[in-house]
This record gives structure tokens, sequence and C-alpha cells, in this order.
């Protein structure tokens, strides 16, 4: 993992620590294990990992002007960016959203093998997440990776922020044009003030974009809609 420090601390001012590297190493080995189980993701090979999970998840830093306190993430897959984040900032009460009960279990496995305490792995639906009380309007952020399009994505995203929290999707060259198009669900959903961020992530050369969305007002109760309705109607 002697590149991922040279590149986080040049990419992101990050040092990371000798036992992130190791919680670092660990996560790769077994994402490699369960990988050859059950398709966790496309991205295998060891630089790949390394550029396109843990670094991409680390530009995250930008959106932060402090440590996070706490977090979703929505659509986690093999828990990017959440755990990655978790291990950057290990006070950070963190939940990963996944519906998929094979990778909900690889989290809870990661969980377990790099020792991280206050997380917790919930294998439901966003909008199921979303209208429960324990998550509603819970988190000061909310982050997701590759999930959807931003105009469901908010849907997904900031009923579980509270007031004066933020929602925070990673986007590709799109973003732009995403954001445009969320508009009036990010006013309908109690978001308000938005930015768009471009990051550099070292050894990629795809254009990388964080959209952050800060929380006004309470999501009115009627959103999320029902489990698909935000895919097949989004709010535009």
């Amino acid at each position: 993992m002697d590149e991922l420090h040279e590149e986080a601390r040049q990419g992101f001012g990050l040092n990371l620590s000798d036992a992130q590297l190791v919680a670092f190493s660990r996560y790769a080995a077994v994402l490699t294990e369960w990988n050859e189980r059950i398709n966790l993701t496309a991205i295998r090979e060891p630089r790949d990992v390394r550029v396109k999970h843990f670094l991409d998840s680390l530009s995250c830093i930008r959106a932060f002007t402090t440590a996070p306190e706490s977090l979703i993430d929505v659509g986690t897959g093999a828990g990017f960016p959440g755990l990655v984040l978790k291990i950057i900032y290990p006070d950070l009460k963190l939940t990963l959203v996944e519906s998929v009960g094979k990778k909900a279990r690889f989290l809870e496995q990661v969980v377990q093998e790099l020792g991280l305490t206050e997380v917790t792995v919930l294998a439901r639906r966003a909008e199921e997440v979303g209208q429960d009380p324990a998550h509603r309007e819970r988190y000061e952020w909310a982050a997701a990776r590759a999930v959807a399009q931003l105009p469901v994505l908010v849907e997904y995203l900031l009923p579980l922020v509270r007031v004066g929290g933020w929602a925070l999707a990673q986007k590709g060259d799109t973003a732009s044009d995403e954001l445009g198009r969320a508009k009036k669900a990010i006013q309908q959903l109690g978001g308000r003030d938005s930015r768009v961020e471009r990051v550099q992530v070292p050894g990629l050369d795809d254009e990388r974009y964080l959209v952050i969305l800060e929380k006004k007002r309470a999501t009115p109760r009627e959103y999320p809609r029902l489990p698909g309705t935000p895919s097949k109607k989004p709010l535009v």
C-alpha cells in the first residue's frame, strides 16, 4: 500500500497512518476473496481497486470542512465511499445501506475483519430507510456513488439528512447537467444551496465531481415514495 500512502498525500493532503494502511490492505484482500465467490465489483485488479475504489472514495473529503459526525451511504455496494471514510474518520457514526443481501453480508464481514465500531449495515431499500423514524432526518451527511441520476438520487438522500446537513453525490462529467435537471426535486425535498466541485483523483483520467446539497427545511412526509417509484417517476 505504499502507492496509496503517497497518492493520498499528494492528492488529498492525507498522511495515512500505519494502522490505516493495514486496514486498506486487509479490505482489499477481503474484497478479492469475496469477489471470487460473488460479483461484488467488476473492478478487480489491485491498481484499479486502489485508484477507482479507495482513492475515488477518498476524494469525498473535499466536501468536508470538518470531520463528519454521522454519514449514511446509500447503495454502498462493496462499501464505497462509506467504509473508506470510516477508516479515515474512526469516530464517524456510519450506516451502510445495501439492498442486496450477499453484498450486505460482505460489508458485515469487512466491518468485523477491520474491527470497526459504530457501523450499521442495513439490507434494505433506500426508500424504506428514508421513511423509518430511526433513520429519517438523523444524519449530518448522506452520500452515494454511482447509484442513480441526480433527480432520482436526491429523493433517496435528502429525507435521511437532518436540517442543516448535507447530501453528497459522486458524479462524472454529467454532474452539472444532472444538477440542473434535479433543481425541482431538490427544492421539493427541502434542499436549497448546492455546488459542484471538481476533484482530481490520482491515477484517474476521468472527470470526477462532487455534488454537494445543503438541506434547509424538513422533507415533506410523502417522500421518499414507495420503493421503485422514484426511479420510475423522477421529480423533474
